[in-house]
């Protein structure tokens, strides 16, 4: 697809929003937070740890004063519940929901809550901060819902009889796969409903390619990982590149609920409007991904 070069020079003035990132301590979030609080946005730094998130905060220069940081650990769901309550005690807008914060290609491991780690923290635990936040998206004028899934969605696979690898066959590609998927398909069913119900609210989802984050620190003690990195790494993005496309999808005017944004190459390049697979598509696992997030979380969202 031709890019225009939209860069964060194209970001327009954000005084008077208000944002929140999740993972806004490291990577992509990080890059979000700095490039949205220089704008003039008022941003929450969602981060499980507040001395990272703290410390985050200091390397971002004078956009810093914009930036508050609170706590939120994804991995329980008690912590989104106070996160969701401090937020809508102190604020009675929410512009921009970046749900960007997220784990991959982790041993086993399980939640507070029992849920296999990728799956319960990259989708069901943003699925319950976005329910919970919900009321609040709604009664700000033209408020955003983003959720960065990655192109590892396409190796994804719905199996809503051993969704949390209860029965086994557990592997770290397969997990987040299944969460990456789960965020294209939780995206396309939150703007549908979004629509029906006649909300001025919008979903997208972004993906930012092949970036250099600590995203893979799991995977960087593997022989070949380390034998191929330093080759592999020039065909990849800096951090600050890999986040242009979720940035797009938040502050772009011209953005339209229900896009997908990833690089133009691919997976390098400006970001642009991409194509997710067909299986993102699939509107009975739509539905049955909602239902069966709705139970999960004890969040009833319509």
């Amino acid at each position: 697809m031709k890019a225009t070069k939209w860069t964060t020079q194209n970001i327009p003035d954000l005084s008077g929003k208000t944002m929140i990132v999740t993972g806004g301590n490291s990577g992509l979030g990080f890059e979000s937070v700095k490039a949205f609080a220089s704008k003039g946005a008022h941003v929450i730094l969602a981060s499980r740890s507040i001395e990272k998130g703290e410390e985050a905060k200091k390397q971002m220069g004078s956009a810093s004063v914009n930036v508050q940081v609170m706590p939120l650990d994804l991995q329980d769901f008690a912590s989104i519940e106070n996160f969701a309550s401090a937020f809508k005690k102190e604020y009675q807008q929410l512009d921009v929901l970046l749900n960007n914060a997220g784990i991959m290609t982790t041993p086993y491991f399980k939640t507070k809550d029992g849920l296999e780690a990728q799956n319960g923290t990259n989708h069901f635990g943003h699925f319950k901060l976005t329910a919970l936040l919900l009321s609040t998206l709604m009664k700000t004028p033209k408020s955003r819902v983003v959720t960065v899934s990655s192109s590892a969605h396409k190796m994804g696979k719905m199996d809503f009889d051993n969704f949390f690898f209860e029965k086994g066959g557990y592997t770290s590609l397969k997990s987040y796969g299944r969460s990456k998927l789960s965020n294209l398909l939780f995206t396309y069913e939150l703007q549908r409903l979004f629509e029906k119900h006649n909300i001025d609210c919008t979903a997208l989802s972004a993906h930012p390619g092949v970036s250099q984050t600590n995203l893979g620190r799991y995977i960087d003690g593997k022989f070949l990982y380390k034998v191929l990195w330093p080759v592999f790494k020039h065909f990849t993005m800096t951090q600050d590149q890999g986040a242009l496309p979720q940035i797009r999808a938040c502050v772009d005017p011209q953005a339209k609920g229900g896009e997908f944004y990833g690089p133009h190459k691919g997976m390098t390049g400006f970001p642009v409007v991409v194509k997710s697979n067909t299986a993102s598509h699939n509107l009975v696992d739509a539905k049955k991904l909602w239902a069966f997030s709705e139970e999960i979380t004890n969040e009833k969202c319509f």
